[in-house]
């Protein structure tokens, strides 16, 4: 099959849709499929080789111009092409792109609004280009807010469009208002025009079904799925005083400061003798402050020596972070659609600790690799803790689950089969 699929960089920072689209996208070319990784925006930014091509259409130096000053609508083409450089919008995000909903919602919605949108010449853009290109059997829009691009490209190349659905709900939650009315308002209005939509969990599918209309029939899952022989158990798991971490963006929403603080409050009951809390991941500009101020508190707990931030952390040195712990626990406040960091410290035998809430109940019921904790409650987040820290044995079982589980559910063969017959049903469908 001939698959193009287009993706959204995230203003230089590791995402998660961008590794998961990636991922898949080299998964597919290795079973001999024709495959387009088309990048929106900036360049994306993976933890492995990156197969997206070099050219990055709606450019974030264009999109920004278009939105606030109304001549770039009009310069023409080969002129935009100067602040079009991939290199050019990498050194612009890597200088902290504003990528904030709260901040974002007349940009959003303009581009929501498509060929009536300040964007337009850049979605005009995009469709010329695809039309001199080979016709795809499937276009894959990597998530709901740019559906706006499928009706323009339906219209001009004639294939069946689907949309993946990994996470925008957050996003879009986080727009003000009026502009988070008005966005969701036009997402609805273009489902029409795609084909199919793919969901990266349950949980997910059923949640953006109500929250955007979309039939019954349109929705499939496609579970995210990692590579199970990169990530993959220590053969000699050191013993010792726990070992705790947390991987993710590090963001209020994550609950990063009251898994520190349970730290420190078992501490100074004198648990966990000997143990350490690590801590890695993206760092945005717009957090610095919000992690300072921890680090600050834990300096006057005088936990400094026990819990670290490990910064971000390419692909080697993630798995490397994941082996080294006893026990990865995540006590996010919020409804996590996706839960990647999860499937990966799974992979590499490392038993999970998360609330009862979006995607983790699924992962870990499936898996039965960790232990599900009421949400935003303290004591029984500490008592788990206690609990797993005086029982190796039960620690040891979880963890032997997690990585049969992540093997048999959430392995990317598993996930590259699955989206394959979502496209290969569609093309029929078409023919």
């Amino acid at each position: 099959m001939k698959i193009t699929y287009i993706t959204a960089g995230a203003g230089g920072m590791y995402c998660g849709s961008c590794i998961r689209d990636n991922a898949l996208a080299a998964s597919l070319t290795r079973s001999g499929h024709d495959v387009s990784l088309l990048p929106l925006y900036t360049p994306t930014r993976t933890d492995d080789q990156n197969v997206s091509q070099r050219r990055v259409f709606f450019g974030g130096i264009s999109v920004y111009l278009e939105q606030y000053v109304s001549v770039f609508r009009k310069t023409p083409w080969l002129l935009d092409r100067l602040w079009e450089f991939p290199w050019l919008l990498r050194a612009v995000s890597g200088h902290g792109v504003q990528t904030s909903p709260a901040r974002l919602g007349a940009l959003t919605v303009s581009v929501l609004e498509g060929t009536n949108g300040h964007q337009r010449k850049e979605l005009d853009k995009l469709v010329h280009w695809l039309s001199e290109q080979p016709r795809p059997d499937v276009v894959d829009i990597s998530n709901s807010m740019l559906i706006a691009i499928a009706e323009p490209l339906k219209r001009m190349l004639g294939c069946p469009i689907n949309c993946t659905l990994q996470g925008e709900n957050v996003f879009m939650n986080g727009l003000r208002e009026p502009y988070r009315t008005r966005a969701k308002e036009l997402i609805r209005s273009h489902v029409g025009h795609v084909d199919s939509f793919v969901a990266v969990s349950d949980y997910y599918a059923a949640l953006m079904s109500r929250y955007l209309d979309i039939p019954g029939a349109k929705m499939n899952v496609v579970p995210l799925g990692v590579n199970v022989d990169r990530f993959k158990p220590s053969q000699d798991r050191p013993s010792g005083p726990l070992i705790i971490g947390y991987l993710g963006r590090i963001a209020p929403e994550k609950g990063i400061r009251a898994l520190c603080e349970s730290y420190r409050r078992l501490r100074e009951r004198g648990r966990l003798k000997g143990g350490r809390l690590e801590l890695a991941g993206y760092l945005g500009p717009e957090h610095v402050g919000y992690w300072k101020s921890i680090e600050t508190e834990i300096e006057a707990w005088g936990l400094a020596s026990d819990i670290h931030y490990r910064g971000e952390l390419d692909l080697e040195h993630k798995v490397e972070f994941l082996r080294e712990l006893d026990l990865f626990v995540v006590p996010a406040e919020y409804d996590d659609p996706k839960g990647m960091s999860l499937i990966e410290a799974m992979a590499c035998g490392v038993p999970i600790v998360a609330p009862r809430r979006g995607t983790y109940t699924e992962l870990l019921t499936r898996t039965g690799g960790g232990l599900l904790v009421e949400p935003e409650n303290a004591t029984a987040l500490e008592d788990i803790l206690l609990r797993l820290d005086s029982d190796r044995a039960n620690l040891t079982e979880l963890g032997r689950r997690a990585t049969e589980g992540v093997r048999q559910h959430y392995n990317i063969s598993e996930m590259t089969i699955r989206a394959l017959d979502v496209y290969q049903r569609l093309a029929n469908q078409h023919r």
